[in-house]
């Protein structure tokens, strides 16, 4: 950010918080915001039915805009996600449909409950989805009205449309009409509800300045744009993957605990920012808390996978969840809230080779990642160690109970339950 000083308490939060990277209009969006009068939205196309925690900046910026006396808009891209976002891709999205699209935004849905407050009030937060007005476009009318403000020259020159070409890959013309729809979008909604601003990730700076550009010669008011820093782990990888793959927020995709996990196991160059931006913490508490050195910095990490959890999936699983890891790793014992997998008895019984049982817990990918594991000793069935990749999961590996635990270092852990 530049030295400009905030006088809302929306860019001053999100300033201390690490949350802004570009602004179109540092000083208008600050009066705005501190008379409580800016409409902010961010889109999230369906591409799968659960959103994942790499989704969470964005989440968290509608988060902060109503908590500071805005109003948030969470817009669904039904109609977007018929087209695909090219950005930062080398290849078109797999083309969804209608139905698909319908299933995931159902499930993208549950989410925002726990970050928002939705209702018919001033203040309360909305959601939309823009098939509502993208499937009914006419296509000669949306070239005469809007296609004509946009120059091809400019698009070939935004970030998802050169560096495709510049790696010498194919970009469709149904990815290339992306930006205008988005554009489209922040006009309409402009229009229609009083939006003023649009929010995302450093990479979709173009296509929301698109809009700002586009509101200006459709006549709409003035229309601001605001982007955050697109965050990887400090070892470089994609925010919300794992070697297991994405982290889920819907608790039927991944569970309260694997998602306490997740924060948990933060590197330590992370904890700080994760701390800032993923949790609600006062940032007088943030800055204890990133003070803390050597294995004091493990009382930082348990704070943030359970306020993190406390956020999505509220208190009473968060502490659950800490209790059951307190539990597993410092009393050994079998916790009977641990994630657990149905197995039938008869596959057990046909003959269940141990590495697929690893793959069938979840616990790895492949069988190839499992043999991986198992000669670095990683892998454990019951607490005891797995040195032999041919071996198979027998009748005898379960308890009374019909239950084994599989085990992937000193954190990941599966039951496997007998049915």
């Amino acid at each position: 950010m530049t030295d400009f000083q905030p006088r809302s308490d929306f860019l001053r939060i999100l300033e201390e918080r690490g949350f802004i990277h570009q602004c179109s209009d540092f000083a208008g969006l600050d009066a705005l915001a501190a008379k409580g009068e800016a409409v902010g939205y961010i889109g999230f196309d369906a591409t799968a039915p659960s959103l994942h925690a790499g989704s969470l900046v964005q989440i968290m910026l509608l988060h902060w805009l109503q908590q500071t006396g805005n109003k948030a808009i969470a817009l669904m891209g039904g109609g977007t996600t018929m087209v695909g976002d090219p950005s930062g891709r080398d290849e078109s999205r797999k083309m969804l449909t209608p139905g698909d699209i319908e299933a995931n935004k159902a499930g993208i849905r549950q989410v925002f409950s726990k970050f928002l407050t939705f209702g018919t009030g001033g203040r309360d937060a909305v959601m939309l989805d823009n098939a509502e007005w993208l499937l009914k476009l006419n296509w000669i009318e949306m070239l005469r009205d809007v296609g004509r403000h946009f120059s091809v020259n400019r698009m070939l020159s935004m970030d998802s449309v050169r560096l495709r070409l510049e790696r010498d890959q194919e970009m469709s013309f149904i990815e290339f009409n992306y930006m205008v729809l988005q554009s489209y979008d922040f006009a309409h909604m402009a229009k229609t509800v009083g939006c003023n601003l649009q929010m995302g990730g450093s990479d979709q700076w173009g296509n929301i300045v698109n809009g700002v550009d586009l509101g200006r010669r459709m006549g709409t008011h003035q229309l601001y744009a605001l982007t955050t820093p697109l965050l990887t782990t400090a070892s470089g990888a994609k925010m919300g993957k794992t070697a297991q793959g994405a982290v889920w927020l819907n608790a039927d995709m991944l569970s309260p605990y694997d998602y306490w996990q997740y924060w948990r196991n933060a590197e330590d160059a992370d904890v700080s920012k994760f701390l800032r931006k993923f949790t609600v913490l006062p940032i007088s508490e943030i800055i204890r808390l990133e003070a803390l050195q050597g294995a004091e910095i493990n009382e930082a990490k348990i704070v943030l996978a359970t306020e993190a959890t406390t956020l999505l999936h509220g208190r009473a699983a968060a502490e659950s969840a800490a209790e059951t890891a307190r539990k597993t790793f410092q009393e050994g014992a079998l916790a009977a809230d641990l994630p657990s997998v149905d197995v039938a008895a008869s596959e057990v019984e046909a003959g269940l080779g141990l590495l697929s049982a690893f793959v069938k817990a979840g616990i790895v990918p492949s069988t190839g990642e499992a043999r991986r594991q198992i000669k670095s000793g990683g892998l454990r069935l019951n607490d005891a160690v797995v040195s032999d990749e041919r071996a198979m999961l027998g009748a005898e590996a379960f308890n009374a109970d019909g239950v084994a635990k599989l085990s992937m270092g000193k954190k990941k852990h599966v039951l496997l339950r007998l049915t």
